[in-house]
């Protein structure tokens, strides 16, 4: 078996707040959770963690702050990616430096680059830096779709690792996989799409419920792994309702929504986000008690800790 650096669930930290301010007392403290939880990775500054809002200064301490608790015990994925080629370069060093095990780069948004645009922002990054760097292609956030070729052009640098695909198109783990190197990451960005990308080669998920249930987020994955058919399809179809709630909105008001049901942080977003809906926040409730995360009925934590 290939060694693949970066696997099973990863987590794409929320960045909490109180009163406009990072948390960081209730960040540290998730961040702690998810490793004692098991969790195979996170994912500081990602779009989860309202990166787009996030200052310069905020997200450079978050890294550190992320690198300083992980303590090297999984690895530290940072989001460094913008439309400005310079500045993710800017970003990516700092993560570098600051210890990170990764850097993940979304395409460039608004800009609407070529593919060859795509490359060339891409090799820019990998040249300027000494960092694994996975490829975000989400294209319902970027408006460009990073074709195949593309990224098997990219595969072939050195420290191009892997690709977080958030495109839902579950024939291109398989179809990517037999034209790249062995050890090429093959994340899922999607949780209700992440059991079938395993199926079609993938290699994990960067997940937005392991922020809620990151214990049984990580025991899926690793059922896959050793071939616990049994165990995966009970979990599966026990995170599958809340695969659905936690995209109902705007990510990541309601998940947020469901973290602070949990005693994890307050159920605050930044601008031009707005907070979880009524109805939304009845889908979670729903969700989170079909997961055990919270008793039918009594709205009483079950595993805020456990």
């Amino acid at each position: 078996m290939p060694n693949i650096r970066f696997r099973g669930a990863m987590t794409a930290l929320i960045t909490p707040f109180v009163n406009n301010a990072v948390d960081w007392k209730a960040y540290d403290d998730l961040v702690e959770w998810q490793v004692e939880q098991g969790i195979h990775g996170v994912v500081a500054c990602g779009t989860t963690g309202e990166s787009p809002t996030l200052t310069k200064d905020e997200h450079k301490s978050i890294v550190e702050r992320t690198v300083a608790v992980v303590k090297g015990r999984v690895p530290v994925i940072a989001g460094t990616g913008s439309y400005s080629t310079d500045l993710s370069i800017e970003t990516t060093l700092f993560a570098q430096n600051a210890g990170a095990d990764a850097a993940l780069v979304v395409t460039p948004y608004y800009n609407k680059p070529t593919q060859d645009g795509l490359f060339a922002h891409f090799k820019a990054i990998h040249d300027a830096t000494n960092i694994p760097i996975l490829i975000y292609n989400i294209p319902g956030r970027s408006v460009v779709d990073m074709t195949n070729d593309t990224m098997v052009r990219l595969a072939e640098l050195p420290r191009i690792a892997g690709v977080k695909d958030a495109t839902g198109q579950l024939d291109r783990p398989t179809l990517i996989k037999a034209r790249v190197k062995d050890d090429f990451c093959l994340i899922s960005g999607d949780d209700g799409s992440a059991p079938g990308y395993l199926a079609q080669g993938g290699h994990g998920v960067i997940s937005v419920i392991s922020n809620l249930a990151p214990r049984d987020s990580a025991a899926m994955q690793d059922a896959w792994v050793a071939g616990d058919l049994k165990t995966f399809a009970a979990l599966r179809d026990k995170l599958a309702p809340l695969c659905r709630a936690t995209m109902i909105e705007t990510s990541p008001a309601p998940v947020k929504y469901g973290a602070a049901r949990m005693g994890l942080c307050r159920d605050e977003v930044r601008l031009p986000l707005v907070p979880a809906t009524t109805n939304a926040r009845a889908v979670m409730d729903e969700a989170m008690e079909k997961a055990g995360l919270i008793s039918a009925g009594s709205g009483t934590i079950v595993r805020a800790h456990g």
